[in-house]
């Protein structure tokens, strides 16, 4: 899974500083000048249907991380809506108590958790990964359960955890343990599974409750993980992997799990890279085929009916060079349809080609069912890092909107070999910009702006998909998007898709393992990655002025909809701001924040999101896009929220976890679950 990264410095100046530079989390770091640090994880469920919306349930549940299975991250409820939504307060806040700032071996903490709700309660993770169970109604604890994971391991995205999965044993007694079981996916890379009611280890799963993951072909400590929450699928936990793909060749092999829900057994696996070795050997490019990762590490998403698993795929290793593994290399950056029961391979669809970007398919895969030419047509919608968003057939993988292979520019290095086309979708158009000229370049001063314009001159620069370089290579956008995996939401009864957008140019250069070795050679400000085994190493920064602001145009985060019965753009809007990012600028900075945490949508006619950098959840019109509410955070909302209604009260609550990202190293963190209802 990509990252991107920065390094903080200390030197004599006494002004804090704003850099954006990227890099995986061990790659060496060099800053010549203190600046605001930056570092972003680049780097989770019964068919949903388009249909009129019922009216508000006595309880409204939210079971799964994007509220049904396939993750529309949609409600029906409509208490809270466009006329009242000004009047939302804080009804409580939950506090975890789990914060680390990040010192000696440890990472610092995120909290990027989606809560669920099922039978009257909330299940939630902490940044620990210790599962807690609250009342929905006043956020009291019910209870907690530590896995106790090694707090000091070096795990690639922090310390950080996005939620559960959850799913009863119907052949069980309403009264017996472990009917209703609450699964985690760990940093440490086990599955443990717990009683809903009571917090207990179940003890026939697996070992006491849990079961390993550490068998991963190529598995090492830290640099294999986990974030997202398993998925269920009839009787299985499903399971991923967040892999650090930009550390060696032959990293771990982002191999999809599934394990009997009861027992923990092990019924299947795909690997999604297996046959790219045998077909380079056939076709005599390359004997020794060498790779790795091509994992799931976002969410999932299910079809139970058509005994589907819905998995996006990310970038095969290592991410900017990948002459060791010629062809396509399928089934990374994609998204594939395995069946449920088996594992067996249905469809797959490849967003990107030989990767060289980072480009991984991030966001969660939507499933839904679009009215088109008059018939009901079920859809697959995948995006990825490119900021290109596609709509499949959800039965057999085929574009519902066309999509073109279009030549792209080739790669000038020794020993690549790039793939000569790319699919592009001829609608919606793309939701980020795809190039940016040294005329375009933007900052708040002329000395910046020419800063700006003068490194553009100086880098390769032909659009999106210009292959790194060993002149350095301007990547737009940048490896956080476009979207990444906060995702989009689905209103059916509009048609209307939700999706925030990151805005942020990068350069990405190779450099020749003999130079790359000389460590003293590593002094610019940015990231270097070490690619072991590949005939280059890597250096990689967002592209910023010297006042440390990027050099491509705000907005630099925006909230879009997309009309999906025409695949046209409906409005666009800046999300947040970053005025006071990095510290004070004297100058006024135009709206548009990067943002990390994804929207959710209501039959109220709301679209509710945080996750930038002003620490601000917003409420917005779906229909026009305008700012109906908005409340500051205890920290930032570096997550998704979501809502429900309890019977007990008659209310609304909107729920979202509030402690920063693990990555900002110098915003303040938080532990807070902050819940708001109308009064």
């Amino acid at each position: 899974m990509g990252l991107i990264g920065a390094a903080v410095g200390h030197v004599e100046q006494t002004r804090v500083q704003f850099r954006l530079s990227l890099g995986e989390p061990r790659m060496k770091n060099r800053a010549r000048s203190p600046y605001f640090g930056l570092l972003l994880t680049a780097c989770a469920l019964l068919t949903w249907t388009a249909a009129p919306s019922k009216p508000d349930a006595e309880d409204d549940s939210w079971p799964y991380y994007g509220h049904d299975a396939g993750g529309i991250r949609y409600s029906s409820l409509t208490q809270i809506n466009r006329d009242n939504v000004s009047t939302l307060k804080v009804a409580w806040t939950f506090h975890t108590g789990d914060i680390s700032e990040g010192s000696g071996r440890r990472k610092r903490s995120g909290f990027e958790t989606t809560p669920i709700l099922v039978d009257g309660t909330l299940y939630l993770t902490t940044a620990f990964n210790r599962i807690v169970a609250l009342d929905p109604q006043t956020g009291t604890q019910r209870w907690a359960y530590d896995p106790k994971i090694d707090l000091d391991g070096d795990y690639g995205d922090g310390l950080v955890n996005r939620g559960v999965a959850t799913w009863v044993d119907s052949t069980r007694p309403a009264d017996q343990p472990c009917r209703r079981r609450i699964f985690e996916s760990t940093q440490d890379a086990r599955v443990v599974a717990v009683d809903a009611a009571t917090g207990t280890p179940c003890a026939d799963f697996g070992k006491a409750g849990q079961v390993s993951l550490r068998d991963a072909l190529h598995y090492d400590p830290g640099w294999y993980h986990m974030t997202s929450p398993p998925t269920i699928i009839d009787d299985l936990v499903v399971v991923g992997s967040a892999i650090d793909d930009n550390h060696r060749v032959d990293m771990a092999r982002g191999v999809v799990r599934a394990y009997d829900a009861r027992t923990g057994t092990l019924r299947w696996s795909w690997d999604p890279l297996p046959a790219n070795a045998a077909a380079a050997a056939a076709e005599g490019k390359n004997k020794s085929w060498r790779s790795g990762a091509g994992n799931a590490w976002s969410i999932m998403a299910v079809d139970q009916q058509r005994d589907l698993l819905f998995v996006p795929t990310g970038s095969a290793s290592p991410d900017y060079y990948g002459g060791l593994r010629p062809g396509d290399d399928r089934w990374a950056n994609s998204v594939v349809a395995l069946r449920g029961k088996t594992g067996q391979f249905a469809w797959g669809f490849q967003l990107v080609h030989h990767d060289l970007w980072d480009f991984d398919s991030a966001p969660p895969p939507l499933l839904t069912t679009l009215h088109l030419n008059g018939k009901d047509v079920p859809v697959v919608i995948q995006g990825n890092k490119s900021g290109l968003l596609y709509v499949l057939n959800r039965d057999t993988g085929k574009p519902v909107f066309p999509v073109e292979e279009r030549a792209v520019p080739q790669s000038d290095v020794p020993g690549e070999v790039t793939w000569p086309t790319q699919p592009f979708p001829v609608k919606p158009p793309p939701l980020a910009p795809q190039t940016l000229s040294a005329d375009q370049a933007w900052g708040p001063t002329p000395e910046d702006r020419e800063s700006c314009r003068n490194y553009i001159q100086h880098v390769r620069n032909e659009g999106i998909f210009t292959p790194p370089s060993l002149q350095g290579t301007l990547m737009v956008p940048g490896n956080i998007g476009g979207m990444t995996w906060s995702g989009y939401a689905f209103d059916p009864k509009r048609n209307i898709l939700v999706a925030n957008i990151n805005n942020l140019v990068a350069v990405a250069r190779l450099i020749p393992r003999e130079k790359y070795n000389d460590r003293g050679s590593h002094t610019e400000d940015g990231d270097y990655g070490d690619q072991t085994g590949a005939p280059y190493g890597l250096y990689r920064r967002f592209l910023q002025s010297t006042s440390d602001l990027p050099c491509s145009a705000p907005p630099w985060g925006m909230l879009t909809a997309v009309d999906m019965t025409e695949g046209k753009i409906r409005w666009q809007v800046p999300l947040g701001s970053m005025q006071n990012f990095g510290g004070w600028h004297s100058q006024q900075i135009p709206p548009g924040s990067i943002s990390l945490g994804g929207p959710i949508v209501t039959a109220g006619g709301l679209a509710f999101i945080s996750g930038t950098t002003d620490c601000i959840l917003r409420g917005f019109d779906i229909e026009t896009g305008k700012e109906l509410w908005k409340a500051s955070l205890p920290a930032c909302g570096n997550a998704t929220p979501m809502t429900y209604r309890l019977s007990s009260t008659g209310k609304q609550y909107l729920v979202i976890a509030a402690g920063g990202h693990p990555k900002i190293t110098e915003e303040k963190l938080g532990d807070s679950l902050v819940a708001f209802t109308l009064p």
